[in-house]
């Protein structure tokens, strides 16, 4: 009597697809806290968080206490970029540590199948992508709920810095996959850098190869109506979505699969079905998906690289050149004020400017109506910084789409300006004792008159000649002229202001010398003060 032993397929277990996944799904949170152990990866998590929230605890003042939402949600993308780094270096290092420590025949005993492993790697960088939007949103919402906040910002746009750092963690697993070995992580780095770098530099900055980067920073002087920012932040998210994808798939499907073969071995299993149920339908799946997710990618690509489109360049030529058709105006008081739609609400800001340059004039220009409009040039876009210029208009003074800081002192000596030379372009061409009389009306009533000539002046000085901002052409200040000024902010404010008012004629008649205004001012001449720029 002989028996006859054959293989046999191991019987199905229900459900047991389910707990396949949630072994990946531990496998992800285990791989998880090995990452935030990983001292590169708390390092720069700890600094991305803390500097983060030390920003919106004690927020800077000057122009970042007006912040506008289409600058803030790009001010997000820049600093997870440490994050990112560290997290590819330390994916690479958790998906090489059984190579390291020799311990892959020891996997051979798993049931987990080699591409689920590469699975719970990618899904272990969830958790850091999840933080970053987090810290993301908190910072972006803090901005907008602050008084002088302005803008609208683009969900697109806050969704780079998670989709970074999702990206940066995928790419490091991919090359652990396709270059076993610790040194390839940093030469990654370097060389994507490097390629990155020629692309652009090959490519004479072009559209399509910028926008090749996952983070595209493109900061300006000046704020432009969120309409008017032609960046393709839609098309660029979903060029990292799939590029995420990708990249997450390609390293999924470059696992490993001998350790599977050798486990069926062992268990004497030699069935047909065993190979396709094993190995050939999550290829087969993961294939799509990599179909996919290049579909996504390449759709995103292409979308971001289409340039300024007509319309877009058309808008940018009407805000720029007839700001007048795109403006809505308020009325405070005798003056007028237009802004583009989003900065309509500051407008009582700049009244309170006006009224107090006006309350130290004297004549008729103590309640001159004042046209008060808001110019830009956005027709170069983010990447332009080209300065306004003077208006001719009587009585019309230009205000800048950024606030708080400098941008108050300055846009007080050209509203002073105005008061006293008839417009802008007169105004900017004073260099006769004009310009002490200009100087005292814009920065007569500021808390901190003297801190505040300081900070209008380019070179930041208190004496000698320099120039004295605007919002459009600035003010040449000689030495003498300055030291008028600096003596009569020390000097009572009322005191001045009386003087001032009752011989506002003398004071602002053309070719008056600063001498002439010093002596009737009761401060020391100076001399050679009727030079420009002496």
């Amino acid at each position: 009597m002989s028996t006859i032993m054959e293989a046999t397929a191991p019987p199905v277990v229900q459900g047991g697809q389910r707990r396949s996944w949630a072994a990946v799904f531990a496998l992800a949170r285990f791989e998880a806290r090995e990452l935030l152990l990983q001292v590169p990866v708390a390092v720069t998590l700890l600094f991305y968080v803390g500097y983060t929230g030390w920003k919106l605890l004690f927020p800077p003042d000057g122009m970042d206490a007006y912040p506008a939402l289409q600058d803030v949600d790009r001010a997000t993308q820049t600093t997870p970029v440490l994050l990112g780094i560290a997290l590819f270096v330390g994916v690479n290092r958790a998906a090489l540590r059984s190579r390291r420590r020799g311990t892959d025949r020891h996997f051979d005993v798993l049931v987990m199948e080699p591409w689920r492993r590469t699975a719970g790697h990618a899904l272990s960088v969830v958790p850091f992508g999840v933080l970053t939007a987090l810290v993301v949103g908190a910072q972006f919402t803090w901005q907008a709920l602050r008084p002088g906040a302005v803008g609208h910002g683009s969900v697109a746009e806050l969704a780079v810095a998670p989709l970074y750092v999702l990206l940066c963690g995928a790419v490091g697993l991919l090359i652990a996959r396709l270059i076993p070995s610790v040194f390839a992580a940093p030469l990654t780095v370097l060389g994507l850098f490097t390629f990155l770098m020629f692309v652009s530099a090959g490519t004479s900055g072009a559209q399509w190869s910028r926008w090749l980067s996952p983070v595209v920073s493109e900061n300006s002087n000046s704020t432009l109506p969120s309409d008017l920012l032609g960046r393709p932040a839609g098309w660029h998210a979903l060029y990292l979505v799939g590029l995420t994808l990708l990249v997450a798939m390609a390293a999924v499907l470059c696992a490993p699969r001998d350790a599977v073969g050798r486990l069926q071995q062992r268990r004497g299993w030699s069935g047909p079905a065993a190979e396709p149920h094993m190995s050939a339908a999550p290829r087969l799946y993961g294939a799509l998906g990599i179909a996919g997710a290049l579909a996504i990618t390449v759709v995103g690509a292409v979308g971001q690289s289409g340039g300024v489109s007509p319309e877009l360049a058309a808008a940018r030529e009407r805000a720029s050149v007839s700001p007048e058709k795109e403006q809505s105006c308020v009325r405070h008081g005798s003056s007028r004020y237009c802004a583009f739609d989003e900065w309509t609400g500051r407008t009582g800001t700049w009244a309170g400017v006006v009224d107090r340059v006006q309350a130290l004039a004297g004549g008729a220009a103590a309640s001159r109506p004042l046209l008060v409009r808001q110019r830009i040039d956005a027709r170069y876009g983010l990447d332009g910084d080209a300065a306004i210029e003077p208006s001719t208009t009587p009585g019309q003074v230009t205000v800048g789409t950024r606030w708080g800081g400098n941008r108050v002192p300055e846009f007080a000596v050209g509203v002073a300006s105005v008061l006293v030379g008839g417009d802008e372009k007169k105004g900017g061409d004073l260099c006769d004792g004009r310009v002490v009389t200009v100087m005292w009306l814009a920065l007569g009533r500021d808390a901190n008159p003297v801190a505040d000539l300081k900070h209008v002046r380019l070179d930041d000085s208190l004496s000698g000649p320099a120039i004295a901002l605007t919002p459009t052409n600035p003010l040449s200040m000689s030495a003498g002229q300055t030291d008028v000024v600096r003596e009569l902010l020390s000097r009572p404010r009322a005191e001045v202001t009386s003087v001032v008012k009752s011989h506002w004629a003398q004071l602002t008649a053309p070719g008056v010398t600063t001498a002439e205004v010093a002596r009737v001012l009761g401060t020391k001449v100076p001399k050679g003060a009727d030079e420009c720029g002496k």
